[in-house]
Order: C-alpha cells, then structure tokens, then sequence
C-alpha cells in the first residue's frame, strides 16, 4: 500500500516514478559500495564496522560528489 501511494504522489508531483526509484537505488549502491571500500582501505569488513562507523561513513558517501563517488 504504501509502495503504491508513493507512486500515486510522485504521479502528481509530475515525476516518473520508475525513474525516480532508479535513481534512488544507485544512490544507494554508489554510498553502499563507497563504504565497503572504505572499510576495505582498513582492512575491515561490514560485519567489523559498528552502526556509528557505517552511518559516518554513510554520511561521507552523500558529500561525494557524483562523478568520482569512491575517492576519499
């Protein structure tokens, strides 16, 4: 239900919802793999990381810019 309201909205806010969720899930591979490097760099892992390591390295990712989202 909620999955269909959020179309339902992106709908009449005039924008393509298909595109929008793509755009959202590479969003979300490019900060998600930004992390992973990152913590490779140290030589850890995910499972390595608490919460408050992913979730500063999470924010790090969104200040990236675009055309070079793994460069620290």
């Amino acid at each position: 239900d909620v999955l269909f309201a959020a179309i339902n909205l992106a709908r009449l806010a005039g924008v393509n919802p298909e595109q929008a969720l793509r755009r959202s899930n590479e969003k979300f591979v490019t900060r998600f793999s930004f992390i992973e490097a990152a913590l490779k760099e140290q030589g850890r892992s995910l499972h390595e990381a608490s919460l408050q390591e992913m979730d500063e390295l999470w924010n790090e990712a969104k200040g990236r810019k675009a055309n070079n989202p793994l460069k620290r």
